[in-house]
């Protein structure tokens, strides 16, 4: 059983920076891709970033392309999501996510396994 545990969320003013990371137990972790969604109060969960099995080749959503980085630590079992020059739309809850695949995809319907969340919110 996979368990995927998010930290760093929090509250910093717009302009600031946050890193979120993700903890992951169980199924190898290095063998699979990892992806960060986000969802905000009355909008549907998105993609915002995903990262492939060696850390490779990444992807990112048009809104945090240049501003937000994901990378990975595969000894350490740990996805990380670096997220610079915060905006008030980044606010939401941000999931990790563990895909069945090892490439990267920005599709929810990639990722069997999710965290339980972590909140970023940023001030204006």
């Amino acid at each position: 059983q996979v368990q995927l545990v998010e930290s760093g969320g929090g509250l910093v003013q717009a302009g600031g920076s946050l890193r979120l990371s993700c903890a992951a137990s169980g199924r190898t972790f290095s063998s699979v891709a990892m992806g960060w969604f986000r969802q905000a109060p009355g909008k549907e969960r998105e993609f915002v970033a995903a990262i492939s099995w060696s850390g490779g080749s990444t992807s990112y959503a048009d809104s945090v392309r240049g501003r937000f980085t994901i990378s990975r630590d595969n000894a350490k079992k740990t996805a990380y999501l670096q997220m610079n020059s915060l905006k008030p739309e980044d606010t939401a809850v941000y999931y990790c996510a563990q895909s069945m695949y090892a490439l990267t995809s920005s599709s929810a319907a990639a990722y069997d396994y999710w965290g339980q969340g972590t909140q970023v919110t940023v001030s204006s």
